[in-house]
């Protein structure tokens, strides 16, 4: 008897991983939609493009800033570009999660780094919105 409801335990288990499979591949799939590709896509690089216009508008304004009377105060494009980052990265983990990236590019690595200050993944990230159809949204680095 024993032995029957040890085999009886077995099936089950193994439905059940057949169920739990199955879910995970259908939750999936919802990523294999182009509509909703296009519009993480679009998302990302619109947030891209806002992080570099407030990031390039605070740097400019520390340029202006440092040949004043040299005191430092932080701005409110500081605030707004640490924001603007912040998003821009959240953005790119949605990508990422869905495996979007195209060209051998790490399109989370590259927007992290893009935000810390590295020119070469910002022309990354950006050349991801171009292959995107998305060069509008964006500037080009540098």
């Amino acid at each position: 008897m024993s032995l029957q409801h040890s085999s009886g335990i077995t099936r089950a288990v193994r439905r059940a991983a057949v169920v739990v499979v199955a879910a995970v591949l259908m939750s999936s799939c919802s990523s294999d939609d182009p509509a909703q590709a296009k519009e993480r896509q679009r998302d990302y690089c619109t947030k891209l493009g806002s992080w570099q216009d407030t990031a390039h508008a605070t740097t400019t304004g520390e340029a202006d800033a440092d040949a004043g009377d040299g005191q430092s105060v932080q701005s409110p494009e500081f605030d707004n570009t640490e924001s603007a980052g912040h998003a821009v990265i959240e953005a790119s983990k949605r990508l990422d999660r869905a495996g979007m990236e195209h060209g051998g590019t790490d399109i989370l690595d590259d927007t992290v780094n893009a935000v810390g200050g590295d020119i070469g993944a910002e022309g990354r990230a950006v050349s991801y919105c171009d292959s995107s159809g998305f060069e509008t949204l964006v500037s080009s680095a540098g």
